[in-house]
């Protein structure tokens, strides 16, 4: 025996008994019948002095594991409490030998627990061992989740990131191999987005491999468990940061993910958490896809007015619900009945909370899509109401974020897109947005406001009404 050898205690030789046994049962399931596998099982349990009686029974049989149970015989008769023998010795002959690999699918179905003291010795090693334990156990869902919460300890540079393709690989099959086991399945989702975050640390410009393997694993988690709320949001996280290919998009939606999200936020909307990641899976959905039947989506704008009138205050949703009214006011899935009620809400969502860039442009480019295609929306902008008319607020914005060419852009494109309503243009003149369209021109000359035939007619009076005799057809210059 190795020198740093430790005595067993009476538990730790209790342990090795139940391997012993897990040994027995193992070869007795799959090579005796019902009253050999009961007599034996029997004998073990009651008399040391039978186990090489069974040992001789196993050989005549022939039994692949006679050998493995020959190797632990004598440590299960070592009764001395001053035998030195290791846990690892008995980790080594019993899971490491070949046969006791080769009866894993007999031990599905009967099988004792493994003792956990065994179980945490043969997870203590690396990621490739403890992904070889993993695959040598597969059936057992207990190794499999403590396998998973130790990865979820390890530190990151032991993970083999950014994005370890084997790892990623062994945990998408067991958690196929155990869809209904609800522990497994928030470890599993758990140890994924924990991957997903530290390597978008190490390279924010990463792209996630998403093919279907992901992809169907997800959706198979999301119909096991469909009303899980804690599982439901980390199945919607990681779909929404893996789905980036146009043909996962279209995949996922064939599969019914669309009616899915939608179904769960009519039935979620006290579900603060299942809200934010379904709408931020549904702006995935839609970014850069190719939408076959838009007829679900037309009733998305209502839907969101609902989440919307749930969370006031909630800047998280505001800027999740701004992204997907945007894109789908370029989808043209907004009715123009609705169009008023969509910009109040944009509108009400930049006075939220400005300072979060994400919301602002998205609130922006969704105003400025619809502005472009109604009338009355470009109305509903400049109308003053009571808390204050869209264009106090664009200045306010223009001002806050003058430094950021994307969020100045998008100002730019929403004032293009008023300016060329001439019934708009006296509201424009008489709010002073003369003088900060000349701004944006000196310090962006690449921005809209530069190219615009609106804003370079000659015509109306710097910072005022329209002089007598002149038409507001001119522009804003």
């Amino acid at each position: 025996m190795a020198p740093e050898a430790l005595n067993f205690s009476f538990s730790q030789k209790s342990d090795i008994w139940s391997l012993g046994c897990i040994v027995l049962d193992m070869t007795s399931c799959s090579f005796m019948d019902g009253t050999e596998a009961m007599h034996l099982r029997k004998s073990l349990r009651q008399s040391p002095g039978s186990l090489k009686g069974i040992l001789k029974t196993m050989e005549e049989k022939q039994i692949p594991d006679a050998e493995t149970f020959r190797n632990l015989l004598p440590l299960m008769l070592q009764i001395n409490p001053s035998d030195r023998i290791t846990i690892k010795d008995v980790v080594h002959i019993t899971f490491v030998s070949g046969s006791f690999k080769s009866s894993c699918i007999s031990l599905t179905l009967h099988r004792q627990m493994l003792p956990v003291s065994f179980t945490d010795m043969l997870l203590a090693g690396n990621v490739a061992s403890i992904l070889e334990v993993m695959q040598n156990f597969s059936s057992w869902p207990e190794v499999q989740l403590r396998a998973l919460k130790r990865f979820l300890k390890m530190p990151a540079d032991q993970l083999g990131l950014p994005w370890p393709p084997e790892l990623v690989e062994v945990v998408l099959t067991t958690m196929e191999l155990h869809d209904r086991v609800l522990d497994i399945q928030l470890c599993a989702c758990s140890l994924l987005l924990h991957l997903l975050g530290q390597a978008l640390v190490l390279d924010p410009e990463a792209k996630v491999p998403c093919n279907q393997a992901i992809t169907s694993t997800l959706l198979r988690c999301l119909r096991s468990h469909p009303e899980e709320e804690q599982l439901l949001v980390m199945v919607y996280s990681l779909l929404a940061i893996t789905t980036t290919q146009e043909s996962v998009s279209e995949e996922l939606q064939n599969a019914g993910l669309l009616d899915h999200i939608l179904e769960h936020l009519h039935s979620s909307l006290q579900r603060r958490d299942v809200c934010v990641s379904g709408l931020g899976l549904l702006w995935a959905l839609l970014l850069d896809a190719v939408i076959v039947n838009k007829g679900p989506l037309e009733e998305v704008p209502d839907l969101i007015s609902q989440v919307l009138a749930t969370y006031p205050a909630d800047a998280e949703m505001a800027e999740a619900s701004c992204a997907v009214f945007w894109l789908l006011s370029l989808l043209g899935c907004i009715k123009e009945q609705q169009f008023e009620q969509v910009v109040a809400l944009l509108l009400q969502s930049v006075r939220l909370c400005q300072d979060r860039v994400r919301l602002v442009n998205s609130a922006y480019q969704g105003l400025a899509s619809l502005v472009k295609v109604s009338e009355l929306a470009a109305f509903k902008v400049v109308v003053q109401e009571e808390g204050g008319s869209g264009l106090s607020l664009i200045k306010e914005t223009y001002q806050l974020h003058r430094d950021d060419p994307e969020v100045v852009e998008n100002v730019a494109m929403l004032l293009v897109h008023l300016a060329s309503y001439e019934e708009i243009l006296p509201e424009l003149v008489s709010s002073g947005m003369k003088a900060l369209v000349q701004e944006i021109k000196e310090r962006f000359t690449s921005s809209q406001v530069s190219d615009s035939r609106a804003f370079n007619k000659p015509g109306l009076p710097p910072g005022g009404s329209p002089q007598p005799g002149c038409t507001t057809s001119g522009g804003l210059e």
